[in-house]
């Protein structure tokens, strides 16, 4: 099991922690939203809760919580401008169809 960063990304998430006091690391998992059923999600983490997994990628702690590890296992979070803003991207092995506008997706697990 693991979560990794690009470069880019893991400078990103670097000086969000920094910047931010009594930050943990990166909160990561995924919420049900839009037309295909899960959206990720990557905030501050300010502590750990009850069930988290936590990763460390090249110190970096990623905390995921139970209910989302299994659909996020394996993702590569990356970090890129688009158009005039910033945004991360997610490259989840586990999503097997994503909605048109990208914002949400499914796995073979809501599939089947």
């Amino acid at each position: 099991m693991a979560i990794t960063l690009t470069p880019v990304a893991l400078e990103r998430v670097q000086r969000f922690v920094e910047q931010t006091p009594g930050t943990l690391g990166l909160r990561f998992g995924v919420t049900r939203t839009g037309c295909s059923g899960w959206g990720h999600v990557a905030d501050l983490a300010r502590e750990q809760r009850d069930g988290d997994t936590v990763f460390e990628y090249q110190g970096v702690r990623i905390y995921v919580d139970a209910d989302s590890l299994a659909l996020v296992d394996g993702t590569e979070i990356d970090f890129a401008r688009q158009g005039l803003g910033e945004t991360f991207l997610f490259k989840n092995p586990n999503a097997t169809a994503e909605c048109g506008c990208g914002e949400s997706f499914t796995t073979a697990v809501d599939a089947a």
